[in-house]
């Protein structure tokens, strides 16, 4: 069975990131982003979509943690891309609701090779630790397009900021996960178009 990995880096004068990805993992994390609130969310998202990831990211934090957040979403999704190959044999689709506590939220992929991203989800405080809760959406909005997915995040039911962030993030691994999954009635990319 080919193993399902990405690797992929970037380098700018705002930073220096390198994401490593193994798709049949077991929620197996090294995580350091200089965000402590962003690396609990990127752990909770690997560990409940039981990736492998390993996420090294330097970037310029005196001016805040946008380039961070948004340059790590993008070589997140690329090594999303990577690891998928042709995408022969996956489900392609996925779907979670997931409640954390009070909240509520879904959860949609679709690995069409067709980036969309539709996102509804107000915060009403303006950062959770060291990061801004706004950066919530650029990386999810970075991710969906380098790795040309449908995305769709909703909150539900609002309630605590960290309860909101962390079922979004949650849900997205576990939407992730069932959408990389392998499908055995089939081996081509599953669409009527012939590949994706």
């Amino acid at each position: 069975m080919m193993s399902r990995t990405g690797t992929c880096e970037r380098v700018t004068k705002e930073t220096k990131i390198s994401v490593s990805l193994k798709l049949d993992g077991t929620g197996k994390t090294r995580i350091h982003t200089g965000i402590g609130f962003f690396d609990h969310m990127l752990d909770g998202m690997a560990r409940h979509g039981l990736f492998d990831l390993d996420v090294q990211a330097e970037g310029d934090l005196y001016v805040d943690g946008h380039h961070t957040a948004e340059d790590t979403g993008i070589v997140l999704g690329q090594a999303i891309l990577e690891s998928l190959g042709d995408k022969a044999g996956i489900k392609r689709y996925g779907h979670m609701i997931l409640p954390m506590d009070e909240t509520l939220a879904l959860c949609a992929v679709d690995l069409s090779g067709r980036p969309y991203f539709n996102y509804d989800a107000l915060f009403t405080a303006e950062r959770i630790g060291e990061m801004d809760t706004e950066l919530v959406r650029e990386f999810f909005y970075a991710v969906s397009y380098s790795a040309k997915m449908n995305l769709h995040l909703k909150i539900l039911e609002a309630g605590n900021n960290h309860h909101m962030a962390e079922a979004l993030f949650k849900s997205f691994g576990k939407a992730l996960d069932m959408a990389t999954t392998r499908e055995p009635r089939i081996a081509e990319a599953w669409t009527t178009k012939g590949s994706l």
